[in-house]
């Protein structure tokens, strides 16, 4: 058994624009540790991926959409980057409350690259050390974060684990910490 059968992950995204590596190099750490992995969207069907924002990645099939999940049936949530897929997301009332659902269940929140948006809209930043991608390093800043430039923040929001890394460079880090952090 794997350290996180019986356990769920929700892939976080947008229809579009997610940044295909930040998505499926943790969604195969999840797998490969033996836990579920759910991609939840807005919308049902198939979602877009990008390589390094401008090139076409694949298509991906919609697990559930957030009307159809809840912080209940998750064990921890990711939210890809992709400056489109977090762009769109901070602006989705149904993501922002599935984030803030999920850290308020006491269950691990990661983000990686522009993925912070979302974490900044749900307002859960205030007072935490967190990194992401350089450019939002004034936002989360302006949103009360002690932004940092390191591969991956493991840090504490109001009982709930937050991760943060910065980019696909990252993702090895990013991965295991996920893992470490749903195994508990």
């Amino acid at each position: 058994m794997g350290r996180l059968t019986g356990r769920t992950v929700a892939f976080l995204t947008s229809d579009k624009g997610i940044e295909e590596l930040e998505l499926t190099t943790p969604w195969q750490a999840v797998v490969e540790a033996g836990g579920t992995a759910l991609l939840v969207s807005a919308e049902p069907g198939t979602v877009r991926a990008v390589n390094n924002d401008l090139d076409p990645g694949g298509e991906y099939p919609v697990d559930r959409t957030l009307d159809q999940v809840s912080a209940a049936d998750l064990d921890g949530l990711v939210i890809p980057g992709g400056t489109v897929n977090a762009d769109t997301l901070r602006t989705q009332g149904g993501a922002v409350a599935l984030v803030q659902a999920v850290l308020g269940a006491g269950k691990p929140v990661a983000a990686i690259c522009h993925g912070p948006w979302t974490l900044i809209e749900a307002g859960v930043v205030d007072g935490v050390t967190l990194t992401s991608y350089p450019s939002l390093a004034t936002d989360l800043r302006n949103a009360g974060a002690d932004w940092v430039d390191q591969e991956v923040v493991v840090s504490q929001a109001g009982g709930a684990t937050l991760i943060t890394s910065r980019n696909p460079d990252d993702l090895p880090a990013f991965s295991g910490a996920v893992v470490d952090a749903v195994a508990g």
